[in-house]
């Protein structure tokens, strides 16, 4: 069954664009477009979607709150968004709303169709370069290097998975972090679906915005915390969990 997809955007020719693209795929099928929010969640209702391509900036209702609502029903469509370099904040706050990831509208279309299906998959996407300028600019919002992490949650966290989220955070792999703390892949699968049970996390994308929001990764790489290791990269697709 191809992959059911709606495309939400205030610009008629953008969609016209992207849908071109989408159907020439065997696995995807454009089932539904919305010029804005309001009309995508109306939508939504009667017609069937398992991935949404959102914009941000649209009248009505923008695609941050628009995400929201969607992500908070039962049974929600994984959301895509989908920004400029200039709105990385929208894409910030997307991510909190619910969004499995995030893209720069000028991908090219083979990074499009390869996250769209990861999304879809139940991986998270983000752009790291992107993604690097949003924490580079959201910086001196977070808490400064060495404070304790506000969220309590944390403390559920073995010293090993806090050390796993740590390096989820800075975006390395599973493969990755098994290479960095010598350990099998199977076995950081397995931590990455802890610390998701254990916070109440749906995806690694969460992960990366709850690290950074409690101060465990500081914005520039590394762990804001002693035994966190240093460096990394910014947060990207990682597979499994």
């Amino acid at each position: 069954m191809p992959i059911r997809l709606m495309l939400v955007d205030d610009q008629a020719l953008l969609r016209a664009g992207f849908r071109m693209v989408l159907a020439a795929q065997p696995d995807m099928e454009v089932v539904a477009q919305a010029g804005d929010g309001a009309e995508a969640i109306e939508i939504l209702r009667s017609t069937a979607v398992d991935v949404v391509l959102m914009d941000v900036r649209m009248p009505k209702l923008d695609g941050v709150e628009a995400t929201r609502r969607i992500c908070a029903k039962p049974a929600a469509p994984k959301v895509l968004i989908l920004t400029t370099f200039d709105l990385d904040e929208y894409a910030f706050s997307g991510l909190k709303a619910g969004a499995s990831g995030f893209m720069l509208k000028d991908v090219p279309p083979a990074e499009l169709l390869s996250a769209i299906r990861a999304v879809h998959s139940g991986d998270a996407v983000v752009a790291p370069s992107t993604t690097r300028r949003l924490l580079d600019r959201f910086s001196p919002m977070l808490p400064a290097t060495g404070s304790e992490p506000r969220n309590a949650a944390l403390d559920r966290l073995t010293e090993r998975e806090r050390e796993v989220m740590m390096l989820v955070a800075q975006g390395l792999s599973n493969g990755e972090i098994a290479a960095r703390l010598v350990l099998s892949e199977a076995t950081v699968k397995t931590h990455v679906g802890r610390i998701l049970t254990k916070l109440s996390l749906r995806d690694r994308v969460q992960v990366v915005v709850l690290a950074y929001e409690t101060g465990l990764v500081r914005a520039g790489g590394g762990g804001a915390q002693g035994g966190g290791a240093q460096g990394g990269r910014a947060p990207g697709t990682g597979p499994g969990y």
